[in-house]
């Protein structure tokens, strides 16, 4: 672009229309606004495609940030044509941000590092809009006293920064998803620089620039057209199985795919079940609880949104009353009202038998004074510290209070084989809330070597009653189970605490190792 027909914005802004002041301070709230959806988007989308929020989020807040402040230094060697370089620099994060989520998609399965495209874009987008405020400043330092020059860009700053921390976890995921955000955002900092150009139309030759805007404004509103697409193609190519459903929701990224009638659920990325070994993993989860207590009357689950620990828990009509926690509605409601999905369940979250829970666990079982004859817990892997603490000892502690005295719990604790440490983690963890554990495994061919953790005050029996009619376990495969090679066998574990969290950091660890 020439840098020459702006230039001397900045020696006439007296002669600029008056409209020119207000267009520049709204600028401010769009520039805010805009520049932390763009971080939210980069962080939101990390912990979606590489796991372990916190770690993600800080780490790219911290390179955001830096580089801002790189984009303020480099301000200072901007000595003349202001209003050029801002209404450029607000075309190119235009661009930038607003196809950030989309690339960043489609760049995933292709690359062979992704941390350094995404800190790559994350650094490029921050230099840019660490340029726009002190180019601001300089712009409007001619219509306002310096004192209230600094009051009115920090007011506007301030207000857009709680604009998008607002609407971004509340409407902008659950109702646009990521990549449809991007493009409305880009949208809206192209926006500012036609208004710019508009309004500077008598004093400068603009074509140029105004070429170059309405070309990355068409671009944006053909991403937006076509987001659905966009975002198919790029699940499509992260899951390598065509993508059937998926949604954002406040807490988490629901992809379903279907291959040669393999029905998959990914939660973030993370495979939760296959319909070809679903029943391994259920029945292995819920039966060798039920099996131990004489009247499982009462039952709850944590986790499960899917409603498959549920269906087997309602075969056992001893049950009076399950009871299930999951934090997501969206979850919940999918797996109860979609046809499909229900026969997958046998019915079971619509069931009168059940009551269904929408709430975080760790607030729900604080709450709670009722007790329960068997307790399954059935959530994701502790990839992130949100997670996390559903294995800590505080947890595991409150847990145990509403256990019976004469009932039996189990947690799924993650493979003993590739994740040694973090498996026996969570029995030590168990231990020290007063429990008794038995650690049992089980072969589910999606998974592999997979573990879980079986809990009591005191167990009530050895013997184990099974129905006739699984798939899967029998008494003596029950038993098998309890067995531990020497490659799974016990070892020094930590107890996870909600100071420590050193079940997250271990799993982490373990599990990259496997998958590099």
């Amino acid at each position: 672009m020439d840098k020459a027909p702006l230039a001397a914005s900045n020696a006439g802004q007296d002669a600029a229309p008056a409209s020119l002041a207000v267009i520049l301070l709204v600028s401010v709230l769009v520039v805010a606004t805009c520049g932390l959806i763009y971080e939210l988007l980069a962080g939101t989308l990390a912990s979606y495609l590489l796991g372990d929020s916190v770690t993600q989020f800080s780490t790219v807040i911290g390179t955001y940030l830096f580089a801002m402040g790189v984009g303020s230094w480099l301000s200072r060697h901007v000595r003349s044509g202001e209003m050029t370089v801002f209404v450029r620099v607000e075309i190119l994060i235009a661009a930038l941000g607003g196809w950030s989520a989309a690339g960043l998609f489609l760049l995933f399965p292709l690359v062979g590092d992704f941390r350094v495209a995404l800190y790559a874009l994350v650094m490029t987008i921050g230099v840019l809009v660490g340029l726009e405020i002190p180019l601001l400043i300089r712009i409007l330092r001619h219509r306002f006293a310096f004192r209230e020059l600094v009051s009115n860009v920090l007011t506007y700053d301030y207000v857009g920064a709680l604009i998008a921390s607002l609407l971004f976890p509340l409407v902008l995921v659950p109702k646009l998803g990521m990549i449809r955000t991007g493009f409305v955002f880009g949208l809206a900092n192209v926006a500012v620089a036609i208004a710019l150009l508009i309004a500077l139309r008598r004093q400068e030759r603009i074509w140029r620039d105004m070429i170059a805007a309405v070309l990355v404004a068409a671009s944006l509103l053909g991403g937006l057209a076509f987001a659905d697409r966009l975002q198919r193609w790029s699940e499509v190519a992260v899951y390598n199985e065509p993508v059937v459903y998926a949604r954002s929701t406040p807490y988490q990224r629901i992809v379903l795919t279907r291959q040669d009638g393999d029905l998959r659920l990914y939660l973030n990325g993370n495979l939760q079940f296959s319909t070809r070994d679903e029943y391994r993993y259920h029945e292995a989860l819920v039966w060798p609880v039920l099996g131990r207590v004489a009247a499982p009357r009462q039952v709850l689950i944590l986790g499960g949104g899917d409603g498959l620990a549920a269906r087997e828990v309602l075969r056992d009509g001893r049950v009076g009353h399950v009871t299930l926690v999951d934090l997501d509605p969206e979850m919940t409601r999918l797996f109860r009202d979609t046809p499909q999905l229900a026969q997958l369940n046998a019915g079971a979250l619509a069931s009168p038998r059940l009551t269904m829970v929408n709430a975080d666990a760790f607030r729900w079982v604080r709450e709670q004074r009722r007790q329960f004859d068997a307790i399954i817990i059935d959530f994701p892997d502790p990839t992130e510290f949100s997670l996390g603490k559903l294995y800590t000892e505080s947890f595991y502690r409150e847990v145990a209070r509403l256990l019976a005295k004469g009932g039996v719990m189990t947690v799924q604790s993650t493979s003993p084989l590739i994740a040694p440490r973090s498996y026996w983690t969570v029995a030590s963890t168990l231990e020290a809330a007063g429990l008794t554990v038995r650690g049992y495994h089980a072969y589910v061919p999606s998974f592999g070597e997979w573990g879980f953790t079986m809990a009591a005050h005191v167990f009530p029996s050895d013997a184990v009653q099974l129905p006739k009619d699984l798939r899967f376990l029998t008494p003596a495969s029950e038993r098998a189970m309890f067995d531990f090679p020497p490659d799974m066998a016990r070892r020094p574990a930590p107890v996870n605490r909600l100071d420590n969290q050193a079940l997250v950091r271990s799993f982490a660890a373990e599990w990259g190792r496997y998958e590099s």
